[in-house]
């Protein structure tokens, strides 16, 4: 008899998708992710915060490098906000009382969007005095 334990094969709980199937499937979840995250005021104030500031930049004729930039900028407070989300749920599900820990990586969450907030505002302040005045 042969006294090693035989080690159970289990099942993941999720079976991988590879090739276009991957592609797909990361678009769903990508999807999914945008529809949560728009159940989130702070990202939907963050959207329209989006259309006014590119508003102003089209009105007094920014160039088109400070559109890119941000569009760019935006977009990274759009991640940068998911992430904060997801922080936000991962907490308040694990540790449900309250506690210093899951306050403080929610208190680091939201001053990574706070910073990110500031960076757009300060860029659209300069893209319209430097497009206005100079």
């Amino acid at each position: 008899m042969d006294a090693t334990p035989q080690k159970k094969q289990t099942e993941p709980a999720f079976r991988k998708e590879k090739g276009w199937r991957h592609l797909f499937a990361a678009a769903r979840y990508s999807v999914q992710g945008l529809g949560r995250l728009w159940q989130e005021a702070a990202f939907r104030h963050e959207v329209l915060a989006f259309g006014v500031g590119l508003g102003l930049l089209l009105i007094v004729a920014a160039p088109f490098a400070h559109l890119l930039v941000f569009t760019v900028l935006m977009l990274l407070l759009f991640a940068v906000e998911a992430l904060n989300t997801a922080i936000e749920e991962l907490v308040d599900r694990i540790s449900p009382e309250i506690s210093s820990v899951g306050r403080h990586a929610k208190d680091l969450g939201s001053f990574a969007v706070f910073c990110l907030l500031m960076a757009n505002g300060f860029f659209v302040l300069y893209s319209l005095v430097t497009t206005l005045f100079f």
